[in-house]
């Protein structure tokens, strides 16, 4: 993860890091503060806690987001001082519902300048954010304008999947989010794994390979990579972490302790899981609830 991050990012770029609930790059974003980017513009549908420790860390200048919170607990407490208090320093917004971002993310994975959603129509969204616009509807309809949105491409995206072959044709299952439109809509992929499989594995189901390996330039295959947050079929959520986040984030001062203890106090993802220790990683087990074979033919 520390070549790969080292490869992909730079100072001032546009980073997307996808997952929602699930997948959610958690060991490649510590990598990022670790190695102390600065000026980032950070980009994400529900920007959650991995987003709120960037900001915490002094990565972030710019936020494109749609929702920001602690999931299931409360607020992001480092965005809102970064906005309320420019602690550790100010941060500019520009805000999206769900479907505008992905619809950002979608005209840019087509290399469309723009796509069209009528889901702005009679919102506020277009009053409070410059980059949604109206054009004329070139065609017969109840609609004389249609809003529009820019495409979004992502300098670098950083995205998850449960397994991939070495060269990076990856398979997802659970909620996909946003994660193949973000990887199709960057320029530099970073491709995180639970694990490196063979590419028999991958042709034996290929209905599951939504990020092919043309689209990624780096492969790096790392278990636990999203705790936190889950991947399913491999460990649950550790609700238990965002609660914690919640109470420490409270001051900046608690902010700086829990950055210092788990991701600048820790050379690795290995060193972290250490300090979470088996216990509480196997807690995390899921379950075993295999769908149903299906016979796929050989041809």
């Amino acid at each position: 993860m520390a070549g790969a991050i080292d490869a992909a990012v730079e100072d001032g770029q546009t980073i997307y890091l996808g997952g929602f609930t699930h997948l959610i790059p958690f060991a490649a974003g510590h990598e990022i503060i670790r190695q102390g980017y600065e000026g980032l513009t950070a980009a994400r549908a529900t920007p959650d806690l991995i987003y709120d420790q960037l900001i915490a860390a002094g990565c972030v200048d710019d936020v494109i987001f749609s929702w920001a919170g602690n999931p299931g607990v409360g607020s992001l407490r480092a965005f809102r001082r970064a906005v309320e208090e420019a602690v550790p320093h100010a941060i500019g917004l520009e805000e999206y519902s769900h479907f505008g971002l992905v619809t950002r993310l979608e005209a840019g994975a087509r290399r469309l300048p723009f796509l069209p959603l009528r889901s702005y129509v009679g919102s506020d969204y277009i009053e409070h954010t410059d980059a949604i616009r109206l054009i004329d509807n070139p065609y017969d309809g109840d609609l004389d304008e249609i809003p529009v949105v820019p495409a979004l491409n992502p300098d670098v995206a950083i995205v998850r999947a449960q397994r991939a072959t070495e060269d990076g044709s990856a398979q997802l299952w659970g909620i996909l989010g946003e994660i193949v439109e973000a990887a199709f809509a960057a320029d530099t992929v970073v491709l995180s794994v639970e694990e490196i499989v063979d590419e028999d594995v991958i042709r034996s189901d290929p209905n599951r390979t939504f990020i092919p390996d043309s689209v990624v330039d780096y492969v790096v295959e790392e278990p636990y990579g999203s705790h936190p947050s889950y991947a399913q079929g491999y460990y649950g959520r550790d609700n238990e972490a965002y609660l914690t986040w919640d109470e420490q984030s409270q001051s900046h001062e608690g902010t700086q302790e829990w950055l210092d203890e788990w991701v600048y106090g820790v050379d690795n993802r290995r060193e972290y899981l250490e300090k979470l220790t088996p216990k509480r990683l196997l807690d995390l087990e899921p379950t075993t609830n295999y769908a149903t074979p299906i016979d796929m033919g050989e041809y």
